[in-house]
C-alpha cells in the first residue's frame, strides 16, 4: 500500500482511539465579539449569518433567528434560565445524533462545538456548555473553534480540567498572516494575537488546530507562503486548509455580484494546496483540505461543491508530481 502523502485525520483518530472517530457538530447559541460590537459589527465579510454553521440541522439547535434565545456575552453571565435552556439543546444534539443512523457510523465521537466564537461568555457558562456535550462515554474529544482573541488564562485553564476525561482541541481561525488583509475581510483580531493564544494553550497543553484560507481578496502565493512561514514558527499540532468560497447575503457575496472579487480556479487551488502541505511541517495533522460551501447559498465557484474532485485532484497532483507532506519544509 502506497505511503499516504499528507497526515490524515482520520488515520490519526483511528491510531490514536483504536477505531474510528466521527465528529458530532454542535450549535451551541454563541455570538461573536466581532458581531456584538465588542470589536466590530458585520463578522468577517464571508462569514454567513449562522457564523459557519450551515451544515447543523435547524431542528436540533437553537437558531440564531429573531425568535431564538438572545444571548450576547455582556448581557448573559448571570441567565441562568438561557444557560439552561441551551445545555439542554447541546444534549438534545448529542442524543439525536447517536440515536439516529450517524450513532451506528463509530464508536468513538468527537464534540465539536462549530459554529461562532465558542469561548466567548463567562467562564461559568462555558464550562456549563462543554460538561453538557460529555453526556455519553463515546464522546472521546472535545473540539472548540474560536477565535484568538477569545482566548485567555483562564479559559485554558478551563479547557484543560478536561484532559482528564476526553483528549481536547482547539480550533483557531487564523485565515492569513496578512493584516493588512485582516483589516481587508474584517478578521478584527492580529496575527500578534493568534502567536499569544498558541503560546497559552501550548502551555495548558493543549492542541491548537490552525485555519488558513485559500483566495482571499487581494491574496497573492506571496501571501499563501507567508502564511506557512508564519505557521510553522508556532508549536501547533493540526491544520485545515480551506478555499475562499462566496456564499449569499455576505459583504464579499455583494462583492462578487458587483465584480469586485473573482474566486479562485481550482486549478490554482488546488496548485496552492499542494505548496502549503509540502512546505508545512511535518508533523502537523491536517484536519482539512476543503471547506464544505452550504449548496442552498454558494454563490461561486462551483467547484467548491464537488469535493470528490478537489480530493481526487489534490490526491493526484501529489502522486504524478511525488510530492509529500512537509518535503520542504525548514524549521
Amino acid at each position: 500500500m502506497e505511503k499516504e502523502r499528507y497526515n490524515h485525520l482520520n488515520k490519526y483518530l483511528k491510531e490514536k482511539f483504536g477505531e474510528r472517530t466521527l465528529k458530532i457538530c454542535i450549535d451551541a447559541n454563541f455570538t461573536c465579539p466581532n458581531r456584538d460590537g465588542k470589536v466590530g459589527t458585520g463578522g468577517c465579510i464571508f462569514c454567513s449569518e449562522k457564523g459557519s454553521g450551515e451544515h447543523l440541522k435547524p431542528s436540533e439547535c437553537l437558531t440564531h433567528s429573531s425568535k431564538s434565545i438572545s444571548l450576547e456575552p455582556s448581557k448573559s453571565f448571570n441567565c441562568s434560565k438561557n444557560i439552561k435552556l441551551i445545555t439542554s439543546s447541546i444534549q438534545t444534539q448529542i442524543r439525536n445524533h447517536l440515536n439516529s443512523y450517524r450513532g451506528e457510523r463509530a464508536n468513538n465521537f468527537i464534540a465539536y462545538f462549530q459554529n461562532y466564537t465558542n469561548t466567548y461568555d463567562s467562564l461559568e457558562n462555558l464550562k456549563a456548555r462543554y460538561d453538557a456535550a460529555l453526556i455519553d462515554d463515546r464522546i472521546a474529544c472535545l473540539a472548540i473553534a474560536t477565535r484568538p482573541d477569545c482566548i485567555d488564562e483562564d479559559i485554558c485553564k478551563l479547557i484543560a480540567s478536561y484532559k482528564n476525561k476526553v483528549d481536547v482541541w482547539v480550533e483557531l481561525g487564523l485565515q492569513t498572516a496578512n493584516d493588512e488583509t485582516g483589516k481587508y475581510i474584517n478578521r478584527g483580531y492580529s496575527s500578534k494575537e493568534f502567536t499569544e493564544a498558541v503560546k497559552l494553550l501550548n502551555k495548558y497543553d493543549i492542541e491548537s488546530v490552525a485555519h488558513i484560507i485559500v483566495g482571499l481578496p487581494g491574496e497573492t502565493i506571496e501571501d499563501i507562503k507567508n502564511t506557512v512561514t508564519f505557521i510553522n514558527s508556532h508549536n501547533i499540532q493540526g491544520l485545515k486548509i480551506h478555499s475562499c468560497y462566496v456564499i449569499d447575503n455576505t459583504v464579499l457575496g455583494e462583492m462578487y455580484k458587483s465584480g469586485n472579487y473573482t474566486p479562485i480556479t481550482l486549478e490554482y487551488y488546488l496548485e496552492t494546496a499542494s505548496y502549503v502541505l509540502t512546505h508545512i511541517n511535518p508533523q502537523i495533522i491536517i484536519h482539512k483540505v476543503s471547506g464544505d460551501a452550504p449548496k442552498d447559498l454558494l454563490l461561486a465557484p462551483e467547484w467548491n461543491l464537488h469535493k470528490k474532485w478537489i480530493m481526487n485532484g489534490l490526491d493526484k497532483l501529489l502522486k504524478e508530481k511525488n510530492l509529500y507532506q512537509g518535503m520542504y519544509y525548514k524549521k
